[in-house]
């Protein structure tokens, strides 16, 4: 039986939108996480490679600290930095990738009217390559010049915490968007920042509020998936001190709490992965208000058949 497809290319309401992406995901999140899987197979390895190098650090550290278990000759704070290292690298490495396979899935979506594939993912990605690391680049200076901004708004009571938010959730669409931008018409990164741009700010108040939405709502999908490993690390840490079992020596501690917090960062990386779908879907609305272009396609399909 054939997959309905949902189209996105629909002039629709703030609660609508936010339906749509939840829709989406509901016909499409086992293919969408099957591919997901391919292209972050490495960056899991990766993350559970630096998470037990810190796990591992963090616990001889740990150990010295409080005098019991590992030897206090032992050297673990290279295992401490180069874990940090590493998670760093790989959390920096996988948010461009998942951006970008994000943007080319629900652009091959649409594109190919709910036919999606690995290869057209990867040819897409290919063909923008240079685009998106231009568009990086631009995005570390855009995340720069925020932060500085939100340390100076952080001496203004309230106020400066509302600016801190609506700026965060401004930088972000705009950089969403323009990676979508990209991906739908393969613009450069001139035009897809100002597409963005214009999109956002004739938009602000909805854009905003949809950034805050689909953020709390995907927190709280990420805090639902870490619930089950968080109850067991929770369970087997509280047994552990009562029978004073010194799990800061034990390898099978080591290896709970290194699947634990790699858990952790995985399920971040996937909500982020998740949030440019959703701003995918609202690129689609947004560009179907301002260029109307699935309308003056049906319309044209209605004068053939007549």
């Amino acid at each position: 039986m054939e997959k309905p497809y949902l189209e996105l290319r629909t002039r629709n309401t703030f609660g609508d939108i936010v339906n749509n992406y939840f829709q989406f995901l509901k016909l499409n999140f086992k293919h969408y996480l099957n591919l997901y899987l391919r292209y972050n197979a490495i960056s899991i390895i990766l993350t559970l490679i630096g998470s037990y190098l810190l796990v591992t650090g963090f616990m001889g550290l740990a150990s010295r600290d409080f005098r019991f278990g590992m030897d206090s000759n032992l050297n673990t704070d290279i295992y401490l930095i180069i874990g940090g290292l590493v998670l760093v690298l790989i959390l920096f490495i996988t948010a461009i990738l998942n951006y970008s396979f994000s943007s080319a899935y629900i652009s091959e979506y649409v594109k190919h009217e709910g036919t999606v594939t690995s290869a057209g993912i990867w040819n897409s990605i290919k063909k923008n390559l240079g685009s998106i690391v231009l568009l990086v680049l631009i995005g570390i200076a855009m995340y720069m010049a925020y932060f500085v901004l939100s340390i100076a708004l952080a001496f203004i009571p309230l106020l400066g915490m509302l600016a801190q938010y609506a700026i965060s959730f401004t930088v972000s669409a705009l950089f969403g968007l323009s990676f979508m931008a990209i991906f739908n018409g393969n613009k450069p990164v001139g035009e897809a920042i100002s597409e963005a741009w214009s999109f956002t700010f004739a938009n602000f108040i909805r854009v905003v509020f949809f950034g805050l939405v689909i953020g709390i709502l995907n927190l709280m999908l990420t805090f639902l998936v870490l619930a089950i490993p968080g109850f067991i690390i929770g369970f087997y840490t509280y047994f552990s001190v009562e029978s004073e079992v010194d799990f800061l020596s034990s390898t099978f501690a080591t290896l709970v709490f290194t699947i634990g917090f790699a858990m952790f960062i995985l399920a971040f990386i996937f909500s982020q992965a998740l949030s440019q779908v959703a701003y995918g879907v609202l690129f689609f609305n947004l560009h179907e208000e301002r260029y109307n272009g699935y309308l003056k396609e049906r319309i044209d399909e209605i004068g053939v058949n007549e």
